[in-house]
């Protein structure tokens, strides 16, 4: 990377939006154990399991991408995270154990995580390609496509019963 580019405002503005996305993911990893035990269905326990150990890779591939780009990986308070997670703990606080309600308000939860992180990735992948950044580029894509398949995943459990039996409870 020329020494022009690294010194420039939207190289600083890409860094510091990585900085936000993995205090994001860091703070993701920790709270969906908490997700997963709210569950009411084994499914959507899996689903929460599985992506944690996921969101363990994003965070190991955003650190990758620090390296590449000759950065300290360093995460910056992420507040719409912060938000999005204070939302998940009033969801498990405001349903009642054992019920598909809950479950429905934990779908909900962890899709507008998702749907955050999958803003987040698909723009910064395109700062990464107009920067020239070819490796890191493939690197955000691969965790924007696993970002989307997640997000998928939580539609089809909550399409496939999970809606239908909170509405009959």
């Amino acid at each position: 990377m020329t020494g022009k580019m690294k010194d420039s405002e939207f190289h600083k503005f890409f860094v510091d939006e990585l900085k936000d996305i993995y205090w994001a993911e860091k703070h993701l990893v920790k709270a969906l154990p908490k997700l997963q035990k709210a569950a009411t269905s084994p499914d959507l326990a899996a689903a929460f399991e599985k992506h944690t150990g996921e969101t363990q890779t994003h965070i190991e591939t955003l650190e990758r991408v620090f390296e590449l780009l000759e950065e300290k990986a360093v995460a910056k308070k992420c507040d719409a995270m912060e938000g999005l997670l204070a939302e998940a703990d009033s969801i498990i606080e405001d349903t009642e154990k054992g019920t598909m309600i809950r479950d429905a308000g934990l779908v909900l939860a962890a899709q507008k995580a998702e749907h955050y992180e999958i803003a987040t990735y698909g723009t910064l992948r395109t700062f990464a390609e107009n920067m020239g950044h070819t490796e890191i580029v493939e690197l955000l894509q691969q965790t924007l496509e696993n970002e989307k398949a997640t997000d998928e995943a939580l539609t089809q459990a909550a399409e496939s019963f999970i809606n239908e039996q909170a509405a009959a409870e």
